[in-house]
């Protein structure tokens, strides 16, 4: 199977659960969310630290390596503008982009010319890229920490049913490697980043959802 089918069938499934925007498998090097949810506990000084720092991160962008379900792999650039606003542009063959505007979340199919929306609230993106992550409240699910990486696990049942994002940081630098989104199924997506810039500027085109390509969605721009 290629990866832009692989990729394909993980969006299917997303359209089915509303809750998750990527589905796919974690990479081995992961830590399991269930190890992580056992050992919540409150969060240190130091994760709160480091969850401050990415907060402060108002823009970056660089490369990705997303894993698949299967074992498929799929890469390509992204783009983060804090809050609310994110694009994945994945490398041919796959005619997908994500594209997130603040409000809501589109998938698209560049080659069927194709959208799917989905409100950014309902996802766990949406604590990705809130304006802070603040450890101390509800939504911590567990905070592990190790000399070489610091993992930080976010949900909400209420919000998001079992869906959870799992970010993981370098302790000493305090910078984003990597986060892994859990869906109500118990899949995992996970995504590596490198190459990554800080303090970039956008042009607001770069988040714009293609609303009027999307049918009966004009309220939704507003």
């Amino acid at each position: 199977m290629r990866n832009s089918d692989s990729l394909l069938a993980g969006l299917a499934m997303t359209r089915r659960d509303l809750l998750g925007v990527f589905a796919g498998a974690a990479i081995a090097s992961t830590v399991p969310f269930s190890a992580i949810a056992q050992a919540a506990a409150p969060a240190s000084g130091t994760a709160q630290a480091i969850a401050d720092h990415f907060s402060g991160v108002t823009t970056m962008q660089g490369e990705f390596v997303q894993f698949g379900p299967r074992g498929e792999q799929t890469g390509g650039k992204f783009f983060i503008q804090r809050p609310g606003k994110l694009r994945f542009n994945y490398d041919d063959p796959s005619p997908m982009r994500v594209i997130a505007d603040g409000k809501n979340v589109a998938i698209g199919n560049m080659k069927l010319k194709t959208w799917d929306l989905y409100p950014l609230s309902k996802t766990p993106l949406s604590l990705l890229l809130a304006q802070r992550i603040d450890l101390s409240a509800g939504m911590v699910k567990g905070v592990k920490e190790e000399s070489d990486l610091t993992t930080i696990a976010l949900g909400n049942n209420t919000v998001f049913g079992n869906s959870t994002i799992t970010m993981m940081f370098d302790p000493k630098t305090y910078d984003l490697r990597q986060w892994t989104i859990t869906d109500n199924q118990g899949k995992d997506t996970s995504v590596m980043i490198f190459n990554v810039k800080t303090g970039v500027k956008f042009d607001d085109r770069v988040f714009r959802v293609p609303y009027e390509s999307i049918p009966g969605t004009a309220a939704s721009r507003d």
